[in-house]
């Protein structure tokens, strides 16, 4: 990486609770193509703030994680399709102090869908109901699935997505001897499996991993979550969230930087950003 100097270009994220996972996966890139960018993670209990600090200094771009995918929209002065499609943003980027926001999220997920050529004719249960969920079933329902189920226990955020799209809602999972159980893709949105306290924690049953086909956990870090585990030793097709982390990252590092890379670069930055 070139020595600090006054024509570096910033790029930086805002974060509830930063990880290392998005400053390893740019700065290896940043240093492996020569790029005079650094990147650098945050926090902030000034949102509002901290948007106006991107736009008076120049940084250049923003990967924007919970909590504050939505309140950084009334900040901004262009909104994406991708972002206003699920009223989320994770990226901004400063042109000139013009900042346009997008939602590589979505753009990762639905991706993978069709990277995973999953049949639109599928019955898919997706658990949650936060804003990466609103991107998960956004996405559904944009490649043209239309039998989705959103599982989560907060009863006005559940029902409110999946109306949103006009799929059903279901407080808890589906007893097993219900008939209704059968999904063939089941998708974790929830911290279930995630370090810290919930990082033992089965996103859905055995019994509802063995009758899907694939299994999706949307959780970035660990990469092999309990979900991950028990879908693989079931012998099902699984998309983690490692990655969903490494093409969204993929898409703002070329927004920000103009520079293409190749999906090698992509894996070889998603490694780094793991390496202990």
């Amino acid at each position: 990486m070139p020595i600090l100097n006054k024509d570096m270009q910033v790029c930086i994220s805002l974060a509830g609770h930063p990880s290392n996972l998005g400053t390893r996966f740019h700065n290896f890139l940043y240093d492996e193509l020569g790029l005079n960018f650094i990147y650098k993670a945050f926090t902030t209990d000034d949102v509002e703030g901290a948007v106006r600090g991107i736009r008076a200094l120049g940084i250049r771009g923003c990967s924007v994680s919970m909590p504050f995918k939505e309140a950084v929209i009334p900040l901004v002065d262009v909104i994406e399709d991708s972002a206003a499609a699920i009223e989320s943003v994770n990226t901004i980027v400063n042109d000139d102090g013009v900042l346009t926001a997008s939602n590589t999220d979505y753009e990762a997920i639905a991706g993978l869908i069709a990277e995973h050529s999953l049949d639109p004719a599928s019955r898919v249960l997706v658990r949650g109901s936060g804003g990466m969920a609103n991107a998960v079933v956004a996405a559904f329902r944009a490649a043209g699935f239309d039998d989705v189920t959103v599982l989560a226990r907060n009863a006005a955020a559940g029902p409110a997505l999946a109306a949103k799209y006009g799929y059903a809602w279901v407080a808890d999972e589906p007893a097993a001897d219900d008939p209704a159980r059968v999904f063939d893709v089941i998708v974790n949105v929830t911290p279930l499996g995630m370090q810290g306290a919930d990082a033992s924690a089965l996103a859905f049953s055995l019994e509802l991993i063995a009758a899907a086909s694939v299994v999706f956990d949307v959780v970035a870090f660990p990469a092999e979550t309990p979900l991950i585990v028990a879908a693989r030793a079931a012998g099902q097709t699984v998309i983690s969230g490692a990655e969903v982390h490494a093409m969204q990252a993929a898409a703002q590092f070329e927004r920000y930087t103009g520079v293409s890379i190749t999906p090698e670069q992509i894996a070889r930055a998603a490694a780094f950003s793991r390496a202990e």
